[in-house]
């Protein structure tokens, strides 16, 4: 099935990332709704920079990286310490993001295993092909997704919550269900505003932004049936991290009844617990501003942790294209 029809044009192939005359072209979500523009990477450090810049998020980087891969490919053949080179950068330009890692290194097992003839082909092929089994994976937790929301739910998210749930929205309204989005707006990035707002209007969907303090008080007054979010990383213990405000939103929702979904594209083994995991400290300059726009005094203090440890007490499920873990 093609997806692209029932995803908002950010999440198409060809505006996440795509090689065009050896450069790679990273859609700058950092620019929308406002301009649609495209960040040059000429080489896989570029790409990991993009990354690390928060040109491209949630799901993005893993398509960068995987671009970044060919292009590397195409400039240096089937010179695996290149290629290793490359996927160690690209790897370590966003530390929450296990999916990339996992898949970088896969990606540079099966390029061990290819011929050096017509290598840099050879790599853009296989990478089409991850991404063609990655749309068929966002449809399995998406048609998860679906049966997890009834008619007439108010469903809050936060952050960009990625393919599998505009998707699952998609396949909502096709099977005749009503629903409304609460999408909040997710400072100092506004993601929520930028992003998921206007995804939620280019696809006709009933929905509302609101200021990352307005989700308790939806919640408490019975508007919010549903919480669903993307995570960043996910245990097979439940626990998630996702971005700052996830958190209060879930601790919200478990205090009212409202379940907490989290999709998933898999769990990281790697972990049996997240307790204690530090957390990643972004520029506190960015809180001090909006869009560039100073919001209090130079002289003025600040912090910006810019992601959540969600315990599994507060997680009702994890989705993943094999299963719902509850």
């Amino acid at each position: 099935m093609n997806i692209e029809k029932m995803l908002p044009s950010i999440l198409r192939h060809e505006n996440v990332a795509r090689i065009e005359d050896d450069v790679l072209l990273i859609g700058d979500r950092r620019k929308l709704p406002f301009r649609r523009e495209f960040y040059k990477a000429y080489d896989a450090s570029d790409a990991a920079c993009a990354i690390r810049m928060m040109v491209t998020q949630g799901g993005g980087p893993l398509e960068t990286a995987l671009q970044a891969m060919v292009l590397t490919a195409r400039k240096f053949g089937k010179n695996m310490d290149e290629l290793r080179k490359a996927g160690d950068m690209l790897a370590s330009a966003r530390k929450t993001n296990t999916t990339m890692k996992r898949e970088l290194a896969s990606l540079l097992d099966e390029f061990e295993t290819m011929g050096s003839r017509a290598f840099a082909d050879a790599a853009q092929e296989l990478v089409n092909s991850r991404l063609e089994e990655y749309d068929e994976k966002y449809l399995a937790m998406a048609e998860c997704g679906c049966r997890l929301i009834k008619d007439g739910d108010g469903i809050l998210t936060t952050c960009f919550p990625e393919h599998s749930f505009f998707l699952s929205l998609s396949l909502a309204r096709e099977a005749g269900k009503r629903f409304t989005v609460y999408a909040q707006e997710t400072r100092p990035y506004l993601q929520g505003a930028h992003l998921t707002a206007p995804s939620l209007a280019e696809l006709a969907f009933d929905h509302y932004l609101i200021t990352d303090n307005m989700a308790a008080f939806l919640i408490s007054s019975g508007k919010v049936n549903i919480y669903m979010t993307a995570s960043d990383l996910a245990t097979r213990r439940k626990w998630v991290i996702n971005k700052l405000g996830t958190l209060s939103s879930a601790i919200s929702c478990h205090a009212y009844g409202v379940p907490y979904y989290a999709f998933s594209m898999g769990f990281d083994d790697a972990y049996a617990t997240l307790s204690g995991k530090e957390v990643e400290f972004r520029d506190p300059q960015e809180v001090k501003e909006c869009q560039g726009i100073p919001v209090t005094g130079a002289d003025v203090m600040a912090l910006y942790p810019c992601f959540d440890v969600i315990p599994p007490e507060y997680v009702s499920a994890i989705v993943t294209p094999d299963e719902i873990l509850r």
